[in-house]
């Protein structure tokens, strides 16, 4: 299945038509454009909102990124929606993607800024990994600037969606998540 028959499959509403790739330097503001819309999800979710965290090249200091905050929402059981979407949408946000074959990821878009608010189970592998990528790239020079090139080299092709872009950045993140996956192992011995 090509990325775009998947995108049909799994996204509610128009699939966007824009796929130019436009990096900007970082922004100390991203940082607190995150904050303003935790605290967003805090109020809608209460104990729901089991972690709350800015995740995504927006929440590494130096890495210039696409200006979408992400946030990683961990919530008991992603498939139980009646439990969260009506008040995320409440808030404000917009449930854009369902993956029910991929860690039953959820994805909203958000209210004031543009944000993708990313959805995983408690205990999901995925969510995981994201926080174990951000927290590496935030103490590794070497594999900050490997992604920044490598970032900076595809959003200068073409693209046919916005996913592809994202999934031609799948080797390196790979080879990062090994690098950030033994540090880590070492050091918690």
């Amino acid at each position: 299945m090509s990325s775009l028959e998947y995108l049909r499959k799994v996204t509610l509403g128009k699939i966007e038509t824009d796929p130019e790739i436009k990096l900007v330097p970082y922004d100390p503001e991203w940082p607190v454009y995150f904050e303003e819309e935790r605290q967003r999800i805090v109020k809608a979710l209460g104990k729901m909102a089991l972690c709350v965290e800015h995740v995504g090249s927006t929440s590494i200091a130096g890495l210039s990124a696409k200006p979408i905050i992400d946030i990683l929402l961990i919530v008991p059981d992603t498939t139980n929606e009646a439990a969260y979407v009506p008040q995320l949408e409440a808030a404000g946000y917009r449930l854009r993607i369902r993956e029910p074959e991929w860690h039953q990821h959820r994805m909203f878009y958000g209210s004031a800024h543009r944000l993708h608010c990313h959805v995983f189970s408690q205990g999901d592998s995925e969510a995981q990994q994201m926080l174990l990528f951000r927290d590496w790239l935030r103490i590794d020079e070497a594999d900050r600037r490997k992604y920044q090139e490598t970032k900076e080299t595809l959003a200068k092709k073409s693209w046919a969606t916005r996913q592809d872009y994202a999934d031609a950045k799948g080797p390196v993140i790979t080879e990062i998540k090994a690098h950030a996956a033994a540090y880590f192992a070492k050091t918690s011995q």
